[in-house]
């Protein structure tokens, strides 16, 4: 990221502002937890600030997260799981593979054939073409992936005969994922719900990409598992 223009004219230091934003994504705590967790190490830093640095640098730490990140195998599980939003039900389409590592995740106001289009156009771009995609009984996911697969071979230029994506629906195939949601859905419960979508966007992709870290999908670790406070630090640098 480059520490001197990144934190640069920060009343805070890096490793307090990185601290913040580790404690905040990984731990079910709230922003106010976190307040007086700071204050107990003579940190003085108010909740806002919290908020202000995870919404600011969240992004950033994913960008340099996904071009460290290793592939994926060609096995995925898509579903979708709902998010609260001013009180508002909206949805997190995610993807996982025959591994456990998170694909891809969209964030949808709406769970329909264009948000799942959406979502599998982004996976597809990141990863390429999986060999099959695993999916419930919901039909708009089905038509999402027959169209995707569709234009995807019709826009490819390297002559190739490319195989259909093989789709498979079955409920109970897909509890992986949903065991996975819970992860998730088990960091967001105390937030107790976002006040806007561009928010909750940027708050689920740190905390998709902790749950990341936590997996030990990034390249560097490959040869030994590092704590989540290295990896950040190596994110960072």
């Amino acid at each position: 990221m480059g520490e001197d223009a990144v934190f640069k004219g920060r009343h805070f230091d890096r490793p307090v502002i990185l601290l913040c934003i580790r404690w905040y994504l990984a731990n079910n705590r709230s922003l106010r937890n976190l307040e007086e967790m700071m204050a107990e190490r003579g940190i003085s830093v108010d909740y806002a600030t919290v908020h202000r640095w995870t919404v600011h640098y969240a992004p950033l730490l994913l960008v340099q997260f996904n071009r460290r990140n290793r592939p994926v195998t060609g096995k995925w599980r898509v579903d979708e799981t709902h998010i609260k939003v001013r009180g508002q039900w909206r949805y997190l389409y995610r993807a996982i593979d025959s591994n456990g590592d998170t694909v891809e995740f969209w964030f949808s106001e709406r769970r329909n054939l264009t948000a799942a289009q959406r979502f599998l156009r982004k996976a597809l771009q990141r990863h390429g073409r999986p060999e099959r995609i695993v999916i419930d009984g919901i039909q708009t996911n089905r038509e999402a992936i027959l169209s995707c697969d569709t234009t995807d071979r019709l826009q490819d230029r390297t002559r190739c005969d490319l195989k259909p994506i093989r789709i498979r629906q079955s409920a109970y195939l897909n509890n992986r994922i949903e065991q996975d949601h819970r992860a998730i859905k088990r960091r967001i419960r105390p937030m107790l719900g976002f006040k806007s979508t561009t928010t909750a966007r940027v708050i689920l992709g740190g905390v998709e990409m902790v749950h990341m870290m936590r997996k030990q999908q990034a390249k560097y670790a490959c040869h030994r598992p590092l704590s989540l406070a290295e990896q950040f630090d190596r994110l960072a640098a």
